[in-house]
């Protein structure tokens, strides 16, 4: 392991945290709302890093909660709700992807993974199990402080009841995660969830295949077109009555996609 830095000057390291130059509230300003949303739970072995974000999150407007391991961070999580999770996929316990996995047993918060792995397929397999971003190690905080605010956008406001949609083919339930279609429920991994709640909450809206990769997997697969194109088929061929002639999940040829109810 590499040794650790202090940060002496705006803009230095801490450990593997990256500050950014100017770290006031006014800069981002405080998540509105407060409740729920505002709780973040810390999930990470590394007192260095946890400090660095607890300090960092706490001026920012949010509730701080830390765990440093994956049994005990589920035992937080099922105890005192929380808007969203920060954590670190290298836990002394357990890896960091089955906390994530057994968290979306019974609960959708947002997850934001922290990870010094580098490699796709350790992104792809978090991603896949449920998570809804990821940063890799050492991260700037001004970047995580922008991927926090982007995943709590992308949840129901405090008092906002999540869509119900229904079409012609399927029904979508955003609160109870569930899809139906002639009455029977649709098995979607986490990442056809992810695109189909992304249509279902932008009905109408044309949604560049950019936006969507940015959005489902992260800046890193912007340009990754070939993988969400599989899985619109295997999307398709789950909700549409008729995949090779699909009602609403439509092809903007060369821009992206949109989603008709």
């Amino acid at each position: 392991m590499p040794p650790r830095r202090s940060a002496s000057t705006p803009g230095g390291t801490i450990g593997d945290v990256r500050t950014p130059p100017h770290t006031a509230v006014g800069r981002y300003g405080r998540r509105p709302g407060g409740g729920e949303m505002s709780n973040v739970l810390v999930v990470d072995d590394d007192p260095h890093i946890v400090k660095a974000l607890k300090i960092t999150l706490q001026a920012h407007g949010y509730t701080v909660a830390t765990a440093p391991d994956g049994e005990s961070a589920l035992r937080s999580a099922a105890r005192h709700p929380v808007g969203a999770l920060i954590l670190d996929l290298g836990l002394p316990d357990m890896d960091g992807t089955t906390v994530i996995t057994r968290l979306r047993s019974w609960s959708s918060v947002p997850i934001l993974v922290l990870s010094a792995r580098h490699g796709s397929d350790d992104k792809v397999d978090a991603l896949d199990a449920g998570a809804d971003d990821y940063i890799t190690k050492p991260f700037g905080l001004d970047e995580l402080l922008a991927r926090l605010r982007a995943i709590l956008r992308r949840t129901t406001e405090p008092g906002e009841e999540p869509p119900v949609l229904v079409t012609d083919s399927f029904t979508a339930d955003l609160a109870m995660r569930r899809v139906t279609r002639d009455g029977q429920d649709v098995r979607l991994t986490p990442t056809e969830w992810r695109i189909l709640e992304l249509f279902v909450r932008n009905p109408g809206k044309l949604i560049t295949q950019q936006q969507l990769l940015n959005e489902v997997w992260g800046p890193a697969y912007s340009t990754e077109a070939n993988y969400l194109r599989v899985y619109m088929v295997q999307l398709r061929r789950k909700l549409e009555r008729e995949p090779g002639n699909p009602r609403h999940l439509i092809t903007e040829v060369g821009i992206g996609y949109r989603f008709i109810p």
